[in-house]
């Protein structure tokens, strides 16, 4: 029987260093004698970037599904230096950027809300507010390969309506000898330091031990990482733009800004072990942790300027000097207060993942496997706003007028008279009345401390029954049980100077050299270690949920049960002598879901709160079929078809319930809340592919992909009338009121086509050796309706485009690459006010890095064989990142520079 079958150098590239465990295991086989495979491995010497490439290809070429893959150059090196980074040159992935570094990802115009992660074939726990996997909490030198399963098979327990993404550590017993890897980098941002007492240096290590003991029985491979990485960024943000009410043209203006300078210094620590044992061919059992430590400490110093929306109470108005095309360019803020911020947010964050998994072959048919596992992932965050002005409340204190001009690109610059930085004028308390905790104008900062704690716990049992012959070539069942738990304690706090309601001098011990805010033309500012001033004990704390409704229920827990039982029919025939493989299959997944809320309402000023727990339980079936169909030699078209589903956002599915009641309303509707819903099902999706694959080469292929996504559902907010009168009978006024909360809504649909080509240049010309691309585009379309006479939204994270392209070169020891990627428009997740999360837009960016290195090895020099250095630039050409108000992209939102960041580093193998 015929196969679609990997060249020799494919195989030698599995055996050198493949480890696919979990349910990315995809058995590789072929028609060659094993005595000419053997000879035919010991002479091949692929290295660096083209062993990577190679290895990618052999993965995707061999899978059943249809599949992208990131392959390790060598032991702790990745193509990137993240994971999220090289996700990101992936066909039909996309990455959005948090702080200047790649954090979450896209997969087919599907946001991270819609995209699983698995270490070793196992679903991950999240550091995130919801499911999505932040990626940079994973150190790229622990892992060996990352593959993103784009079409589900019934053996996957994790599968989403995006994709599904397997992150994969080295297995000793494959990899085959004795290796130890060190790498040392130093990493500096061109911005400089930007905050006093902040660095623009970092750096980042890594080592990796991996052996082979008793006859080749057991294998181990333990790494660390470090990474302390400098960060800085100039950041423009704006309130909004309303309307400018001056005469009949009514163009919009700014309505308030708060631009500031960011440092700050990112630690990560990461541990990574695993154990093989495999006295035999029947028994093999594989032990693995994966632990990583990672702390983000930001100081944030700026000017916040009331605009258009502080008229009367910041200012007395705005006078407009240029106008274009309806948005206010040029104007005065006349008799203006502003409020100087010293901010700092600091995220400590632990993720943990173990998992033991042991297969036992019985005979030549049966086979039976066990996998046990628990990932666990906890995160404490500290925002503390510090507030500073020349008097306490609105209008007093000393004002300025003050000048702006759009800047064409990220903003506006603006012109102003006082000194800012002067520690007599500018003094600590709230320049405005923005809050009254324990009296009038008492706000004097704010202190958010959130906590997340995530648990993930899962076993399964699964068997295989091999087929002597026939067109099914094995059968799999098992069942998979995963209990989740996740919850989220929202603290916050307003603060209060214990001199309230005198303003206070800056004492001298806790002064900082001024901060520029040159970039839009304010100067300099008065800086201050405001964390230590609180740590001190200088404010007076009240907390946020006694006053305020909406934060009382803003703390959640929610608990999931599922059980997945499952079969996989694995075929191998051939229908008119052309050779098929594949799979089909199907799971019935029943889950069982709840939560613990707060019903909250205020009582003579008063938040009362009353626990709450209610869930729900359901069964889904979700069938799944994957064929490939060799057309001819190294060309493969694949067709596959599933029903997938992705469950909803776990701060969506909250119990929590808030309402109000206002006894004279301009409305006629005396009732309002809001409330999660612990009843929500998932979001559920038929999906189609097919793609056509040609492989041309060992290291060249071309491929191209069409897909749709029928969305069945969709969750959405939306407004729906309670009688409220039931609750309380004696309450006067309407009894109806609106309760906000999500709900399954109508579906949609995601479509797009994928092309994608790796290309060495060798194959054209001796000269041309070691040169090579890779290139891929995707376009995807949406339309998501919420109900069946609404109009279409926009599909959070979807970009209508994304182009990567990499050009390599590689020979006699050197290596260079640049690499750019290139995504349109898309609405992304971004971090509000008291550390919530909402969707904005974004605008397109091209991120373009840039690499080059040279490997020893291949010097002639033996003192010098296993070393390499290489020089890494990322943000080659310094590109922001933007956020914008509704289609007017003048009307920025938020922009973002961040600088570029020089890593110079070795590695030493031996």
């Amino acid at each position: 029987m015929f196969q679609f079958k990997p060249s020799l150098l494919t195989l030698a590239m599995i055996a050198a260093g493949a480890s696919v465990q979990g349910y990315a295991a995809e058995e590789v086989k072929t028609d060659v004698e094993p005595q000419a495979q053997e000879q035919s491995i010991e002479v091949i010497q692929v290295t660096g970037i083209r062993r990577s490439l190679q290895e990618s290809q052999s993965l995707k070429m061999s899978s059943s599904s249809i599949v992208e893959a990131i392959s390790a150059e060598d032991i702790g090196k990745l193509p990137d230096v993240s994971i999220a980074e090289s996700l990101a040159r992936l066909p039909g992935v996309a990455a959005q950027r948090l702080d200047g570094r790649a954090n979450v990802i896209s997969i087919r115009g599907l946001g991270p809300d819609f995209t699983t992660a698995t270490l070793n074939g196992r679903e991950q726990a999240s550091v995130n507010d919801n499911r999505g996997v932040e990626f940079d909490q994973y150190p790229s030198e622990l892992l060996n390969r990352v593959v993103v399963y784009k079409t589900p098979d019934a053996s996957v327990m994790a599968q989403a309506i995006g994709g599904t993404v397997d992150m994969q550590t080295i297995s000793p017993l494959t990899y085959g000898e004795q290796t130890i890897a060190v790498s040392l980098r130093g990493e500096m941002n061109d911005l400089g330091a930007l905050n006093s007492g902040s660095t623009d240096k970092g750096y980042r290590g890594s080592i990796s031990y991996v052996d082979q003991f008793a006859d080749e029985t057991i294998g181990i491979a333990i790494g660390y990482a470090r990474m302390q990485s400098p960060n800085q960024e100039e950041r423009w943000q704006a309130w909004g733009y309303p309307e400018l009410d001056y005469d009949a043209a009514n163009p919009k203006v700014l309505g308030g800004a708060k631009p500031f300078v960011r440092s700050s210094e990112l630690e990560r620590d990461g541990v990574m072990a695993v154990f093989e044992y495999q006295p035999n061919d029947s028994f093999k059992s594989v032990v693995d942790v994966y632990y990583t430590k990672f702390k983000d400490d930001q100081r944030l110093r700026g000017i916040e300027i009331p605009g258009q929306w502080g008229a009367g109470w910041g200012n007395t108005g705005i006078t407009a000097l240029e106008t274009e095309d309806g948005l206010v360019t040029k104007g005065t803020i006349n008799d203006a207060a502003v409020i100087v911020r010293n901010d700092v947010n600091i995220r400590d964050a632990k993720s943990l993942s173990i998992g033991w998994n042991n297969k036992f072959t019985i005979n030549d048919n049966w086979s039976v496997e066990a996998d046990i596992a628990l990932s666990k992932a906890e995160r404490t965050d500290l925002g503390m706003e510090s507030y500073s002005g020349t008097g306490r409340g609105n209008g007093n204190g000393a004002t300025d007028t003050l000048g702006f001009e759009y800047n064409g690109q990220g903003g506006y610059d603006f012109t102003h008279n006082l000194d800012y930085a002067d520690p007599n004028l500018i003094k600590l308390g709230g320049a405005f009345s923005w809050g009254n905790p324990i009296g009038p104008d008492s706000q004097d900062g704010f202190i958010n401390k959130p906590e997340i704690d995530d648990e993930l716990k899962s076993l399964r049992l699964a068997a295989e029954y091999v087929f002597d012959d026939g067109a099914v070539r094995s059968i799999q069942f098992g069942l998979n049980r995963t209990d989740r738990d996740k919850s989220k304690r929202d603290n916050g706090y307003y603060l209060t100077l214990k001199d309230y309601p005198n303003m206070m001098t800056v004492p001298d011990k806790y002064l900082l050299d001024p901060t520029s805010l040159a970039f839009f033309g304010m100067g300099d500012m008065l800086s201050y270690d405001s964390l230590a001033f609180y740590n001190d004990g200088n404010y007076i704390e009240t907390n946020a949920d006694s006053v305020d409704l909406s934060r009382a229920t803003n703390s959640w827990d929610v608990y999931e049960e599922v059980t997945t039982a499952f079969v996989k029919v694995n075929l191998e025939t051939e229908l008119w002598d052309l050779p098929i493989t594949g799979n089909v299959g199907l799971q019935a997944v029943h889950t069982d879901q709840s939560s613990d809320g707060t019903i909250a309402t205020v009582d003579s000023g008063t938040v009362i709160k009353t626990p709450i727990t209610a869930g729900d339980t359901y069964t889904e079936w979700l069938p799944s079929i994957n064929l490939g169909f060799e057309v001819a030699e190294g060309q493969m078209v694949r067709v596959a078809a599933a029903r997938t589903l992705t469950r909803a956002r776990m701060d969506k599915m909250n119990a929590n319930v808030n309402f109000s009641y206002n006894a004279n309303p301009t409305d006629g509707v005396n009732w309002s809340g809001g409330a999660g819903n612990p009843y929500l099902k998932p979001w559920l999706a038929r999906q189609y592919d097919i793609s056509y694959e040609n492989y041309f080469s060992d290291q060249g292929y071309f491929a191209l992909a069409v897909f749709y996504k029928d969305l069945e559902n969709y969750v959405y907010d939306q407004q729906s009338a309670f009688n409220f009168g039931e609750l309380f009978p004696d309450q006067p006024g309407n009894p109806i009121g609106l309760v906000t909360q999500p709900q399954n809504g109508q579906g949609g649909y995601v479509q797009g086509i994928e092309a994608s080509l790796s290309l060495d240049f060798g194959i054209f010309a001796d000269t041309l050796d070691g040169f090579g691309t890779i290139l891929s585009g995707t376009y995807n379309d949406s339309e998501v309706k919420e109900t069946a006479d609404s109009e279409a939204t926009t599909l959070p994270g979807l970009s209508e485009k994304t182009f990567n392209a990499t050009v390599y070169y590689e020979n006699s020891g050197f290596d260079a690459r640049i690499s750019s990627r290139y995504r349109s428009d898309f609405l992304g997740e971004v971090t509000k006010i008291s550390l919530q999360r909402e969707n904005v837009n974004i605008k397109a960016e091209t991120v373009v890095d840039a690499q080059i290195g040279y490997d020893f090895s291949e010097s002639g020099i033996d003192a010098l064989y296993g070393l390499s250095v290489l020089l890494q630039v990322n943000n080659l050409t310094n590109e922001p990142f933007t956020s914008y108000f509704g289609d007017d992209k003048r009307e920025v939102r938020d922009f973002q520079n961040y600088g570029r960041n020089y890593m110079l580093g070795v590695n030493y193998k031996f």
